[in-house]
């Protein structure tokens, strides 16, 4: 049950952002729209009741300003609403992480789950992939979304069969973007549902930075 409320609440805020991403896009376009229709009637009834053509220069230069303006905001609210589409969106920022583990633990990839917990969402995360290290461990690379301002981030990696590992993301809860990962930490916990040994907490460790 808790698997599944995990994979709807993302699905739904999912919808809820393309919507809330398409409606801003359309009203950015009727936004120009009438800002076009509103600048040819004006024009059209100014050269009919044309006075005095340098009072006519002055205001048609002022509402050709206006127009710019206009039409300027509405192409940032376009682009602004195009690239939240595209995972492009400046005002909700991304956490690369890395995370290294001992080979043996990821032998099923495809079965990994990772989720971003925080105290107002989950969120899934994409893995990029994996790769092998010289010292016998594995890199186990991935990217998720930041969607609301909150420091309680903690990021849960599901091993079928291994294990849950959770690692608490050191950042602010308005992170800045960062072109370096920062070092590397320790898990904060790891539960196994494996009997006997399990390899030590130094062999899981995560560095992160903000897209």
């Amino acid at each position: 049950m808790n698997t599944l409320s995990g994979l709807i609440g993302p699905l739904a805020e999912s919808a809820s952002d393309r919507l809330g991403i398409l409606m801003s896009a359309l009203s950015g376009i009727a936004m120009a729209l009438a800002v076009a229709l509103a600048m040819t009637v004006y024009l059209r009834l100014g050269y009919r009741m044309s006075y005095s053509p340098w009072r006519d220069v002055v205001r048609h230069g002022l509402a050709t300003l206006a127009a710019v303006a206009l039409f300027a905001f509405a192409a940032y609210d376009v682009r602004h609403a195009a690239l939240a589409y595209l995972g492009l969106n400046p005002s909700k920022p991304a956490v690369e992480f890395e995370i290294r583990m001992p080979r043996e633990t990821l032998t099923a990839v495809s079965d990994t789950q990772i989720e971003l917990h925080t105290d107002r969402n989950q969120t899934l995360a994409l893995v990029d992939g994996v790769r092998d290290l010289a010292d016998g461990r594995a890199l186990l690379r991935g990217a998720v979304a930041l969607n609301h301002r909150t420091a309680d981030r903690v990021l849960v990696v599901n091993l079928p069969g291994k294990g849950t590992f959770e690692f608490r993301l050191r950042l602010p809860a308005e992170p800045h973007r960062s072109e370096q990962f920062g070092p590397w930490h320790l898990a904060d916990r790891i539960a196994s549902p494996v009997t006997g040994s399990i390899a030590p907490q130094d062999a899981y460790t995560i560095r992160y930075r903000v897209l």
